[in-house]
């Protein structure tokens, strides 16, 4: 049974590392959250070590230098592990092919630069959808218009059997009160019109081993002492179940209305939600702090 907590002091004893996710824990798109930044602080002055476990599409300098940013302090992490990161190590040992079709923004570009953990890379070039040998996707063209609006590209894509790989498995963010769209959705759309997508974030197992080797290279954690923290159901939780770790469901984030999360989630409500997505995190609480 889920237990709710109200300090990450509770229970942060028991562990030596923790995997936290960022949008929607940490911060929202547009600023830090000042409570989790103090409690992540509070935890590493304590001896643990934090990765930073996030379904962003980009390299983790990318999203160093978006935390910076976002004014989120360097000592209340170790190391960050990215889903781009995963998905580029796939993408350059040809998991798409050669020639690819991007699907995305312009700021998301640097998901093509080299990644020099891989030998021998394939030398991946950016073409036409009809030259495509498969799509790169790090989400919609436009992240607030419905992705059904890329039905014709899709089905097109599907016809021809190009595989698309999913950079970020997230179907949605909010970037502060606004509600976007992720790589997860239009992979899902694609999947639903018969297509295959190759998902490379959370909850998918090569993140977790991606995070796991950034822990390795600060700290040696056996895996009953790394604790799971993040607002995304069926990616942060359903990860951490697939992994065998505990997990932390903060509910003021994506799923604040279902669970009737104000300070904390009303325990009717959470109860009944996590039935509903046949979830049992290990805790619960409504925000990071």
């Amino acid at each position: 049974m889920t237990r709710i907590i109200d300090r990450l002091d509770e229970v942060s004893g028991r562990y030596d590392a923790l995997f936290v996710d960022l949008w929607g824990c940490l911060h929202n798109g547009r600023e830090a959250f000042p409570a989790a930044v103090s409690a992540l602080q509070r935890y590493k002055a304590g001896g643990g070590a934090v990765v930073l476990l996030t379904n962003a599409p980009r390299p983790r300098e990318d999203v160093e230098a978006q935390l910076a940013r976002l004014e989120v302090p360097r000592d209340c992490w170790d190391s960050i592990a990215t889903s781009g990161d995963a998905a580029r190590a796939a993408m350059l040992r040809g998991a798409v092919g050669r020639k690819v079709w991007y699907m995305g923004t312009e700021a998301d570009l640097t998901f093509f630069e080299p990644l020099h953990i891989i030998e021998d890379p394939v030398a991946v070039e950016r073409v036409s959808l009809d030259e495509a040998e498969g799509i790169v996707c790090t989400g919609p063209f436009d992240t607030h218009a419905d992705p059904a609006e890329l039905r014709p590209q899709l089905l097109f894509a599907k016809q021809k059997g190009l595989k698309l790989l999913c950079a970020n498995p997230d179907l949605v963010v909010d970037r502060g009160e606004v509600r976007e769209y992720c790589a997860g959705a239009v992979a899902r759309l694609y999947e639903e019109m018969g297509g295959e997508s190759l998902y490379f974030g959370k909850p998918q197992p090569a993140i977790y081993d991606l995070a796991r080797q950034r822990l390795a290279e600060v700290a040696d954690v056996p895996e009953h002492a790394i604790l799971c923290i993040g607002d995304g159901i069926a990616t942060d939780i359903r990860g951490a179940l697939g992994e065998d770790l505990d997990s932390l469901f903060v509910t003021g984030g994506l799923a604040a209305a279902e669970t009737r999360t104000t300070r904390d989630p009303n325990p009717a409500a959470l109860s009944a939600y996590l039935s509903r997505e046949m979830a049992s995190p290990t805790y619960a609480m409504g925000f990071l702090r």
